[in-house]
């Protein structure tokens, strides 16, 4: 099993000098280099950001954040597989300080208006130049299922130019010609058999220029491709990995808060002396928003919280979820925001067809991380040190900054591993909150930590959306198909909070999931419209896709049984044409599934498909009848991510997408009574469990050709899949999320 090495992070400062002690290396490919953030001191002296030499041997600098995705093994790999270490000797850095040279290479072109399965080599170039914005603004950010994407080259790159470079010192201090050297097990080899240790050279080659090689070819690979052991195992299983709930300092306070349940809504007063008598409770601090009560320890910060009277403004959107979905229908009357594909012609006649319509409704979601929003800090001398699991570290320290109104220099973050992040913590509210805690407490480490009903409450929530639907079928096929989407946009919001920039053109995100799909419909419009509620909306799992997936492939079944077709036939049969890999994982799925259109008696089967993060994803679900309720049986999971850098990893990452989905699909909601959340704990927000979880089997498949994601793409084909299959079993068509209130699933 590898190990886990760290570099204290005091010791990484900005500059770009190298001094004798060590050595780094890297390569860029992109349009003009990024100075390394990274300098010598304490035996370190690092040149580039992601591979650093010390006399402890090699450390590769991860800087993509680790919520449990496994991120930090297949980077360190990339790297590792050029360098020629052995696998137990390769160290990682898990997120280093913030700066702009880890800046996400490939998320903004993401956010490009286009159809991703048919983009052209030009479409795809454009794509890459508009990613490299996130460098000029030092977005170093983990989301999007991109991080692969990212790292792919840039990490191989650094680790075969530090090889290189290696070789070049070997060979200055042999006298022989670079190309009589190899490396092996971290070492340089000479042609007499000698092995010269990585850190024997490693002041040598600091006096280089780096030297720069094109990576390995895939046939070369010893890792890659590879299920690898997860770097991160050992110290989870053996409790000494360090989340942000662990962090202890000499003399820490713990705190918890209390925020405004009308979400957004100022504090008009609190009486807080109820709470300041219990013993431990150190101070009652006013957020403007609430309070944080600070205290020995933290079960005593949260009952005192509780225990803090406060009087509340009203929430400023509608306070009922009957209203804010009256809202919501309201937006089909306004013009839309985009229509991002309209082919043929959806209101033309078409004789002898068949005309089909269905509305379709999904509600707030929470992204319900296991461990809860949690931040410690250290306000002393003008500087602050934040410690936090965050997934956006140059935004969270620029945010903390502007609250204290200190300089983003004066800033230290250190991300710690995360219980969850599904984008919830690419939000920087929480740490803000523990960073003007900190303040008040001057010299004092303070750690805050929300309580569950605290977390849930004052979550960054998946939209709420209506979906309208209108289909035409003619002799067994689809000829016609118009889907229209209304809801508030999770762009507008985000934009604004994390890049300070206004969100400007068509929302893409509020429609991807349905006007992205590979289907040959002669007669094919998706429009979306945006509903203007100020409410508190961010990314979550698989975005706009986790919404759209829904109705577009629930309607698309509909419209395969009003054709009297198979559903997966029918499916197929639109998507041959149209895209050959994303048919592939109908085909596999069907295969793996022995899908025949009639399932085993007391059973249904449901078939969806989603391409979502540059992955296309096929899933069929099995349901079963029993005596306490229906059973999601079995799953079965295709996909297509071009590469497959870690197939155990990756298989792991679809199977935990699928229940997400599975799990929002059957019972989870946010509701709103009062302008308050009505869910405040799991028991309300109930999820897949151990027994209710499906058996599931995944077969990768390599024909798409480009690299797609991971972590997000599992998680929309569950939804439909599940409602897909409930219909096959009950002959009962569910429209509105979660399935629980139309069925008796079991918990």
């Amino acid at each position: 099993m590898a190990s886990v090495g760290k570099i204290a992070r005091r010791t990484f400062l900005i500059g770009s000098a190298a001094i004798a002690g060590g050595v780094a290396f890297g390569a860029w490919a992109i349009n003009r280099p990024v100075d390394s953030p990274l300098t010598a001191q304490a035996g370190t002296v690092p040149l580039n950001p992601f591979v650093v030499i010390d006399a402890g041997g090699v450390t590769i600098v991860t800087p993509r954040a680790e919520m449990g995705q496994g991120v930090h093994t297949t980077l360190a790999a990339l790297a590792a597989e050029e360098l020629d270490l052995a696998w137990e000797e390769v160290r990682v850095m898990h997120a280093p300080p913030p700066a702009a040279a880890y800046y996400n290479s490939a998320m903004m072109g993401s956010a490009l208006p286009f159809k991703e399965y048919d983009m052209s080599a030009f479409q795809h170039a454009l794509a890459d130049q508009v990613s490299k914005v996130n460098r000029v603004m030092g977005l170093q950010i983990t989301g999007g299922s991109t991080s692969m994407k990212d790292g792919f080259d840039r990490l191989r790159r650094a680790g075969a130019s530090a090889r290189e470079t290696l070789k070049a010192a070997a060979a200055d201090r042999l006298g022989v010609d670079v190309a009589e050297l190899r490396t092996a097990a971290g070492a340089v080899i000479a042609p007499d058999g000698t092995a010269i240790p990585y850190t024997d050279l490693a002041e040598a080659a600091a006096r280089l220029d780096p030297v720069q090689d094109e990576p390995r070819p895939s046939g070369d690979w010893r890792f890659l491709g590879k299920t690898m052991p997860r770097l991160d195992m050992v110290p989870k299983v053996t409790g000494t990995a360090e989340f942000a709930v662990d962090v202890r300092l000499p003399g820490m306070r713990f705190a918890s808060l209390r925020m405004n349940p009308h979400l957004g809504a100022p504090m008009r007063g609190f009486d807080a002396g109820a709470a300041e008598t219990l013993p431990g409770v150190e101070k009652v601090v006013d957020l403007g928003g609430g309070v944080a009560v600070v205290a020995s320890n933290t079960w005593l910060a949260m009952q005192a919280a509780r225990a803090v009277e406060i009087d509340w403004a009203p929430a400023p959107y509608p306070e009922s979820s009957e209203e804010i979905f009256a809202a919501i229908e309201k937006s089909f009357l306004g013009s839309p925001n985009s229509t991002l594909r309209d082919d043929g012609d959806v209101s033309a006649e078409v004789a002898g067809g068949t005309e089909i319509a269905a509305e379709y409704r999904v509600p707030f979601l929470a992204h319900a991380t296991m461990e809860p929003m949690t931040a410690a800090a250290l306000y002393e001398d003008g500087r602050l040190h934040l410690w936090a699991g965050n997934q956006a570290p140059t935004v969270t320290r620029d945010r903390c900054a502007e609250a204290l109104g200190i300089d983003p220099g004066a800033v230290e973050v250190t991300t710690t591993l995360m219980g969850g992040g599904f984008g919830r913590r690419g939000e920087f509210d929480f740490a803000v909150y523990a960073a003007r805690l900190a303040r008040e407490m001057e010299g004092t480490p303070v750690q805050l930590t929300w309580s569950r009903e605290e977390d849930m409450t004052h979550d960054f929530y998946r939209p709420a959306a209506i979906g309208r639907y209108r289909g035409v079928v003619k002799d067994g096929s689809a000829v016609t198909l118009a889907g229209a989407v209304a809801g508030p946009s999770v762009t507008k919001g985000a934009m604004k909070r994390l890049t300070g920039m206004d969100a400007m053109g068509p929302d893409k995100v509020h429609v991807e999931g349905a006007f992205d799909q590979p289907y040959a419909i002669p007669n094919y419009r998706i429009e979306g419209y945006l509903t203007d509620l100020d409410m508190p909306i961010g990314f979550w799992r698989s975005v706009g896709n986790s919404v759209n997936a829904f109705m577009h492939d629930c309607f698309l079944d509909e419209m395969a049984h009003a054709a009297g077709a198979d559903p997966l036939a029918f499916r197929l049969e639109l998507m041959r044409g149209a895209h050959a890999p994303s048919a592939g994982t109908l085909e596999a799925v069907a295969e793996m599934s022995g899908w025949s259109g009639t399932p085993p008696e007391g059973t249904g089967r449901g078939v969806a498909f989603a391409w979502s993060f540059g992955t296309p994803v096929a899933q069929v679900v099995e349901v079963a009848r029993e005596e306490r309720g229906i059973r999601i049986a079995r799953a079965w999971i295709a996909a297509d991510p071009g590469l497959v850098l870690d197939p155990g990893n990756f298989e792991a990452q679809l199977v935990g997408g699928m229940v997400y989905g599975l799990s929002a699909a059957a019972f989870e909601e946010i509701t709103f009574d009062g302008g308050r959340v009505v869910q405040q704990n799991f028991p309300d927000y109930e999820a897949l469990r151990l027994h209710t979880a499906p058996e599931t089997e995944v077969q990768l498949l390599q024909s798409n050709p480009h690299m797609g994601g991971a972590g997000e793409p599992g998680t929309p084909p569950a939804m439909p899949a599940l409602a897909n299959a409930l219909y096959d079993l009950t002959g009962k068509r569910a429209r509105e999320l979660p399935l629980s209130k139309s069925f008796d699933l079991l918990v």
